[in-house]
């Protein structure tokens, strides 16, 4: 989604990754961990990235105008240990480099779905949304996440992934203008994919905004 929203928006884009093993392999016919199986994160990544990527210790501020985070478990496994120790999480040394040295050099920085977390834990203060404070019967499955932002040290700012008022759906990304953090909640509710993908899109619409270019 996020690679559609720049393709759209006319930027040039360069993917990294770190080169790492991944903390877990999924077998996602069972939803579970593939036992006895192990792959790297740089690796696994180039499929997304069709080939076109390089390691993130090779990323530099100097070269790119704004830089922006995927979500999902990855993040919250590979990119941080957030799944596994919650609010005492420890962020990866390159990204925990990155985040810092985009947000000393003033440029901007997206994030969606749980990899907010990320910037509350190396940028203190900054202002993040993972969406919803409550469950609601489900609906946000991951409300939980807001609470731990708040003992990061970041502000948690309520979001929708989409909200309708009579038949105009409005599609929402929350942007922290003093440290240019713009964030989106994607997949922490549950519901349809094109309203996810429409989040996403007001996310990199914003961060492209920032860039003033």
């Amino acid at each position: 989604s996020i690679l559609v929203h720049l393709s759209r928006g006319g930027a040039e884009v360069q993917m990294y990754a770190p080169d790492v093993p991944q903390m877990h392999v999924i077998d996602h016919s069972k939803g579970q961990p593939a036992e006895a199986e192990s792959r790297n994160v740089l690796v696994e990544s180039a499929r997304i990235a069709r080939g076109k990527i390089a390691s993130l210790a090779k990323l530099t501020t100097a070269d790119h105008d704004a830089v922006i985070f995927p979500g999902g478990f990855g993040a919250a496994k590979n990119l941080s240990t957030f799944a596994v120790d919650g609010k005492d999480c420890k962020v990866n040394r390159e990204v925990e480099r990155v985040l810092k040295d985009f947000h000393k050099a003033g440029k901007p920085i997206g994030l969606c779905c749980i990899s907010p977390v990320l910037a509350a834990k190396v940028l203190s203060g900054a202002e993040v949304t993972v969406g919803h404070e409550e469950e609601e019967g489900g609906k946000w499955p991951y409300a939980g996440t807001a609470g731990a932002i708040k003992e990061l040290g970041g502000k948690h700012c309520v979001k929708e992934t989409s909200a309708v008022f009579s038949l105009t759906p409005v599609y929402e990304a929350h942007v922290d203008t003093k440290n240019k953090v713009v964030t989106t909640p994607a997949f922490m509710c549950e519901t349809e994919l094109h309203n996810i993908f429409d989040g996403i899109g007001a996310m990199v619409k914003n961060v492209l905004k920032l860039t003033g270019k």
